[in-house]
C-alpha cells in the first residue's frame, strides 16, 4: 500500500509564508490527481488546491493569488506554497493522491490515498 508522506507546516505568523511538500513512500507509475485540503476545527474538510495530469490546476477562492501549488514530476511530489498567510489558514492540511503503479505481485494497480495531515497554525 502507498502511503502519502507530508512534511513542513508548523507555526507561521500571519502574512508570513508557507511551504508543503507531499511524496509518496513508493514508486508511482502514474499520478492522476493530487491535491491539498484543509480542516480547520469544527469545519468540513475543504479543497486547497489541485494539479491534474496535463498540470491542470484549481485553486478554492480564498487562496487564489496567494497560493501556488506544483508538482516534480520525477519525484511524484506536490508542493504547496502559500503567502500573506492569515489567521483564517489556520487547519490541519492534508495531501490527497489519485494514482496507478505496479504491485510487489506486478499487478497494476489504482488507488486514492490521503496522508496523515501536517498542523498548520497562523499567529495574529
Amino acid at each position: 500500500q502507498v502511503q502519502l508522506v507530508e512534511s513542513g507546516g508548523g507555526l507561521v505568523q500571519s502574512g508570513g509564508t508557507l511551504s508543503l511538500s507531499c511524496a509518496p513512500s513508493r514508486n508511482i507509475d502514474t499520478i492522476y490527481n493530487m491535491a491539498w485540503y484543509r480542516q480547520a476545527p469544527g469545519k468540513q474538510r475543504e479543497l486547497v488546491a489541485s494539479i491534474a495530469a496535463g498540470d491542470t490546476i484549481n485553486y478554492t477562492d480564498s487562496v487564489k493569488g496567494r497560493s501556488t501549488i506544483s508538482r516534480d514530476g520525477a519525484k511524484n511530489t506536490a508542493y504547496l506554497q502559500m503567502s500573506s498567510l492569515r489567521p483564517e489558514d489556520t487547519a490541519v492540511y492534508y495531501c490527497y493522491a489519485h494514482f496507478a503503479y505496479t504491485a510487489s505481485n506486478g499487478i497494476r494497480r489504482t488507488e486514492s490515498t490521503w496522508g496523515q495531515g501536517i498542523q498548520v497554525t497562523v499567529s495574529s
